[in-house]
């Protein structure tokens, strides 16, 4: 064991006797409903010495009204925490503002609608809010405090390997401190757009990372701003690249982001995580990651399968390992990369196109249209000399069997691009392929400038 280590498992001592001494919000009388914390610039200055964690505990009996939480909760006979159920447990992170997260509710609600499990919320809106700075030195003493009351759950029959740590941004470097105090028995930690600044080059020791949990997943999708950029877990999800998301306006003023974040589209792309984690568990759509090297790759279509783990693909929500269980060993720091639509339940279909073409004396581009009814997905292709086939790959809203039609538009310059290209084959197939149906294909055509050609498939989704 680390000194390190040795000096922070230490504290567990010290703070059991302070959470003795302050209550843990146990010797308050119990509200009919509890709520989060709010905090204000003049309420931080006053008591900033103190980060006031709370807990709030959410199950099926109690869906829309949460119980305050503590150590002492489990000898009270109107806990509705059930020490034979999993526990979930909901970290959020920074908040810049001192708001409560109102996400926090929705996100319990989506985990007990797919699990019979305790929720418990950490609150530490005290020590997340303003300086973004001084939160960051805080986030050891939350998990420390954390750390006090899994240990007293412990001693009433819980096991480490039932619970699942779930962190927002910050929330998730807390959850993997937590684990590292558990020294990596905690059964998941899964971190939603893990918090990057003053961690990007962190030790391990100092951020989320594989050895915390048993398993542990992330997604990745504003890893250019506020996430990290850097695997963190068995498997990471970046989503569609892990930068910038569709629908999400693009900021101009990345430079001051870390220290004055402002609320609203600057953060769409980071709570991206969030929302797609929710939809993920009400289980309308499977969303599917592809593991490749780069994002890059992945677009060029040169990552199909998924062969390291054995054939079957992550999928991000509760599956057991990401549905990768029977992978072993499980392999660690795994990119995987999926595209997203722009809005809930945010699916969309892999399509692997491939265009090969005669040789051609000049540069082109081409317009490529999928359409199924009056959903249609465009690609545009440049065309070089040196090469006569390409690879790319789509989000379409509908599964392969449903496109119904493709078309090509010669769209180059008129005396810069080459006039007439010839077609040889253009197909289009579905991955990962639960259905395994051939690629849909058309040979031999003459696409001109200035006069589009279509094609209509005739096909049925069958039943499999």
């Amino acid at each position: 064991m680390s000194p390190r280590l040795q000096t922070f498992l230490l504290c567990f001592l010290l703070l059991y006797v302070s959470a003795l001494v302050d209550g843990l919000g146990g010797g308050q009388e119990e509200e009919e409903c509890a709520e989060l914390n709010n905090t204000t610039w003049t309420e931080y200055r006053q008591h900033r010495s103190k980060l006031q964690v709370q807990y709030l505990l959410l199950t099926r009996t109690s869906l829309d009204c949460a119980q305050r939480f503590s150590q002492e909760s489990l000898s009270k006979h109107n806990s509705h925490f059930n020490v034979s159920r999993p526990t979930k447990v909901i970290v959020h992170g920074y908040r810049a503002l001192g708001s409560k997260p109102s996400w926090v509710k929705e996100l319990g609600r989506a985990l007990l609608r797919a699990q019979d499990v305790n929720v418990l919320v950490v609150d530490w809106i005290y020590g997340a809010s303003f300086a973004y700075n001084l939160v960051v030195e805080n986030y050891k003493e939350v998990a420390l405090q954390i750390s006090v009351l899994i240990n007293q759950l412990q001693k009433h029959g819980c096991k480490l390997e039932s619970f699942h740590f779930i962190g927002v941004s910050l929330g998730a470097h807390v959850a993997g401190f937590v684990g590292t105090l558990f020294e990596g028995k905690i059964g998941r930690i899964t971190g939603l757009d893990p918090a990057g600044p003053m961690f990007k080059g962190s030790d391990t020791f100092d951020r989320l990372d594989p050895s915390d949990a048993q398993f542990v997943d992330a997604i990745h999708t504003d890893s250019d701003y506020f996430g990290i950029s850097i695997p963190v877990g068995h498997v990471d999800f970046f989503l569609n690249g892990g930068k910038d998301q569709t629908g999400c306006a693009r900021s101009r003023f990345p430079s001051i982001l870390v220290y004055f974040p402002v609320y609203g589209y600057v953060i769409c792309d980071h709570m991206r995580a969030l929302h797609v984690y929710m939809s993920a568990l009400n289980g309308s759509c499977p969303l599917v990651g592809i593991p490749c090297s780069t994002y890059e790759d992945f677009l060029d279509g040169d990552c199909v399968h998924c062969d390291v783990f054995k054939g079957t693909c992550p999928v991000i929500g509760l599956s057991k390992n990401s549905g990768i269980a029977e992978t072993s060993p499980i392999p660690k720091e795994q990119k995987v990369f999926l595209l997203t639509t722009s809005s809930p339940p945010f699916c969309a279909h892999h399509i692997l196109l491939q265009l090969e073409v005669s040789p051609l004396d000049k540069s082109a581009e081409v317009e490529v249209t999928l359409m199924t009814e009056n959903l249609g997905t465009e690609q545009r292709l440049r065309l070089r000399t040196d090469t006569t086939v390409y690879r790319t790959v789509l989000a379409h809203p509908l599964a392969l069997c449903e496109i119904s039609s493709i078309s090509l538009k010669n769209t180059g310059a008129r005396f810069y691009r080459q006039a007439e290209i010839h077609v040889r084959s253009v197909c289009v197939s579905e991955f990962p392929s639960i259905r395994r149906e051939d690629p849909l294909c058309v040979n031999n055509f003459i696409v001109r400038r200035g006069s589009p050609w279509s094609h209509d498939f005739v096909q049925v989704c069958g039943f499999y």
